[in-house]
This record gives structure tokens, sequence and C-alpha cells, in this order.
């Protein structure tokens, strides 16, 4: 059975708390809650006895099925931001949002996943080794490490802010799929830590290790993962790493190779398909046999293409350093609405986007600017709504539930922030004592009480709060 998978909310997006509205009184918060294409190589076909290549699973767009579902990978379950379990609390800060443990670690722009019962983080030590952890998400126990050469020297501007491992893992009942900066990908036993498979990429397609360091989060889909590596895209299968297919394969170099953004599934008119965006490229994939179904060059910056595509009424946001923020139609037969064979721009708006990736609530994307400024566009026609008047920082991360979302931003600000057209409304907001600097993404889920909790990887530590009414 195919279930699908809705990809209605976007995007991350940063702006400045300065000049928005912050509304203190419980009464007023209350009342505004109304409710809670390159080649195509084919591999050698599944072995004998080995996992098929079966249809493609979606989660289903239902509270009951997302609740059900852990943190469990880049941008949550759905992979949209979207948190559909407990009832959040109307307001946050010190008295209600509770720190139930931590522990020190070394630097990793890794965001922390969860199966429910622990939690996953990674960390580059001593600028030699690549290192992924598991905690007991309830206590805080350490209960297994595993290390492997790993570290690299990122160039230019990107060094400025470290040169740690990026790509946030991701998790499914047993096991856990990390990518290090050499572009390898590590598949580990959940509860013990022990390796099952690897890939070399950079050895195994002659690639060499990416400029950058690879940064896709690996996407997770029934019995596969989906991970941009080696200049191109691959289908994995979970059991054993066999690879399934790769396409999309580009020639590479500084400018042009390593990906800096992720994949997500998305539903195309009646047609289901994978949003890949390479540093030159946005294109769209059949998940079943890799065929590139279509595909379109975004304008970019030194190949500067971040964000995670977002699917919005047959056609695909996306935004990019130092150019504008733009919505492209798909044709129908790669199952749009547009009638011309080539994929057409919308629109384009200014609005320049950079590392994050917005949120998107009803027709609205909510994006962090360049400039650290969080701007509203409205997807139908690009129109951007209002721009905050402050910068809120440099990254900011997302989690939504409603008509509201939570965002941090990179020096350890969490603001509650009500979805409107009309103007930056920030619902309350709290400095996170002691962190200065996280540049991680968000993660959040329920504790054993039925509490909601939120999980924040700094740059120096793994944080686990709970968010309480009181």
């Amino acid at each position: 059975m195919v279930l699908r998978r809705s990809l209605r909310a976007v995007a991350q997006g940063m702006g400045s708390l300065g000049g928005c509205q912050v509304l203190n009184r419980l009464a007023l918060v209350t009342g505004m809650l109304a409710a809670s294409a390159g080649s195509l190589v084919a591999q050698d076909g599944p072995a004998s006895g080995s996992i098929q290549d079966t249809p493609t699973a979606r989660v289903t767009d239902t509270s009951s099925q997302t609740a059900a579902r852990p943190w469990n990978q880049w941008r949550g379950p759905q992979r949209d931001t979207r948190f559909d379990g407990a009832a959040w609390p109307a307001k946050l800060g010190a008295e209600n949002l509770k720190l139930v443990w931590e522990a020190a670690l070394d630097a990793s722009y890794s965001g922390p996943i969860t199966d429910g019962t622990r939690i996953f983080t990674t960390e580059t030590v001593k600028k030699k080794e690549e290192t992924t952890k598991a905690y007991d998400l309830a206590t805080g126990k350490s209960l297994w490490e595993v290390r492997w050469p790993g570290a690299m020297t990122v160039p230019f501007f990107a060094a400025a802010n470290g040169s740690w491992i990026r790509s946030t893992p991701a998790c499914d009942e047993s096991r856990v799929y990390v990518v290090g900066m050499l572009d390898v990908l590590v598949c580990l036993e959940s509860a013990t830590g022990k390796e099952l498979w690897r890939i070399d990429f950079a050895e195994q397609y002659g690639t060499g290790k990416p400029s950058f360091g690879a940064v896709c989060s690996p996407m997770l889909d029934q019995d596969h993962v989906y991970l941009q590596a080696a200049n191109s895209f691959f289908k994995i299968q979970k059991q054993d790493g066999k690879v399934i297919w790769r396409t999309m394969i580009e020639e590479g170099g500084m400018m042009s190779g390593g990906s800096f953004s992720s994949p997500t599934f998305a539903r195309l008119g009646d047609r289901d398909q994978i949003l890949v965006q390479s540093r030159l490229k946005l294109a769209g994939i059949d998940p079943q046999s890799g065929e590139v179904l279509w595909q379109t060059d975004v304008p970019n910056f030194r190949g500067m293409n971040i964000l995670t595509p977002i699917e919005f009424n047959d056609s695909v946001f996306t935004s990019s350093y130092n150019n504008q923020s733009y919505l492209y139609q798909v044709p129908a037969q790669f199952g749009g609405k547009a009638p011309s064979e080539n994929v057409a721009m919308s629109w384009s708006n200014p609005a320049k986007g950079y590392m994050s990736t917005p949120t998107v609530i009803g027709d609205h994307a909510y994006l962090l600017l360049q400039n650290g400024r969080l701007a509203c566009l409205r997807l139908q026609d690009g129109e951007r709504l209002w721009t905050s008047p402050k910068k809120f920082g440099d990254y900011a991360s997302y989690v939504t539930q409603g008509e509201r979302f939570l965002m941090l931003t990179d020096n350890g600000m969490l603001r509650l922030v009500q979805a409107s057209t009309e103007d930056c409304v920030v619902i309350s907001e709290y400095q996170l004592p002691g962190i200065k600097d996280s540049w991680a993404h968000l993660g959040m889920g329920v504790g054993a009480n039925g509490q909601v909790q939120v999980y924040v990887r700094s740059i120096s530590g793994l944080h686990v709060y709970d968010w309480t009414a009181n």
C-alpha cells in the first residue's frame, strides 16, 4: 500500500525579534490560537532472499500516525517540521521550560534524533574523529559510543564557524544511519552501536571527499535510505547497504560538487516523486526507477543551493544565497498541472534565503533571509507580506504545530511565533541558559508523562527540556 506523504509545511527562516509584536498576556495568546536530470546508472538488482524494491511508503497526513512517529530524521518524521503529538503549552519561559538532563559534547551541526527510547547525536572530536553517541532519552544515561577517523577542514568562509560533522542522522526501529564528512554512510545497530555496514562513496565511486564535507541528511522510507553523495543521488537498501540505483550524476568540483541540500518526498499531481536539489539543479526523481522526471537550473552563487526544496500546489519552492526566492511549476506529464513540456518559473521574489529551510503554514512560507530577518511569503504569487524590522540570527530551525511554530536561532534564543500574514507576532521568547551557539536542527518529542519535550543540540552539548503548561 502506498501511503501518501503530504508536504504542506516548509521552511526555516530567520528574523529579528526587534520590531516584532511580543504578546505577554496569556488571555490574548489564548484568543489568538484558533486551533491547537543527470545520467541514470542502474545497479545490480536485489539478491535472492533480500528485501525487494517495494512501493514507496509515505507518512499519511493524520495526527494519530504522526504522533506515533518519533523525531527520527531531518526536519522531523515527515521532513516538514510538523509535530502533531501532544498539544503545545500557550507560552514558553523559565517557569515552564525545564532542563531534564544535558550532556557535554564536542562540536557538531547535526540535529538530535530519537527512536522514542534513545536519542542520538554526533560530534567531531579533536579534529580527527567523528563520533556517534546514544543516550537513554528519559535519564540521559550514556548507552554507547562509536568513533571512526573522519575529520577534515573545509575551505574559505565555511570554516569560520568550524569544520564539524554536518549531516543530521536518521533512525528507524532498530538502526541509525550516519553520514560522515568524508562522504561515508555508516549503518549502526541502535541498541548496541554495532556497525552493520558502511559505504565509502568517495572511494567506491572515485569522486574524492567533497570540498565542503558531506552535508546531505539521509532520508528513510520503508526498506530504503536515500542520500545525495558522490555528486549524485542514491537509493540504498537498509538491510545490507546494497545500492539499488544511482542517478542525477554530476561532474562535481569545488563550486558544484557535494550537495548542501537534503531530499524530501512530494506528490505533484498524481505522481509520487523525490525532490532533490543539487548545488546547481532542482529535480524530481521517480522513487522506484531513479529516473529523472524533470530538472531545472537554479540561479546560484558558487553553487550555494542549501535549502530543502518544498512542495506547494504542484510546484516547488526554493531560495538560494545571493539570489532570490523561486516557485517552479512542474508540467502535467511529470505529475503537475502546467501544460508546457518545460519546468516553468511561476514567480521570483528578491527575498534571499540562505541556510534555513522555511516552514510552511497554509499558503505561506516563513523564511529566514540572508540578512537574518524573518519574512512571510505568499506562495501563490510570491508576494512578501512582511519582514521583521530587526535580525533574529544567522540560522534558524523550526518545529510547527497548527498555526504556531517554535524557532530556535543560532544564538540559543527560542521563540514561539504565531503564523500571521499581517505582522511578525512573537508570542513569547526564552534565551536558553548557557547556550550561545546552536546550529543544529531543533527536535521535539513526548515524555513518559505525556509532556512535550524539546531537544536542542548546541555546539557544546545535548540538552533535553520538558515544556509544560505551568
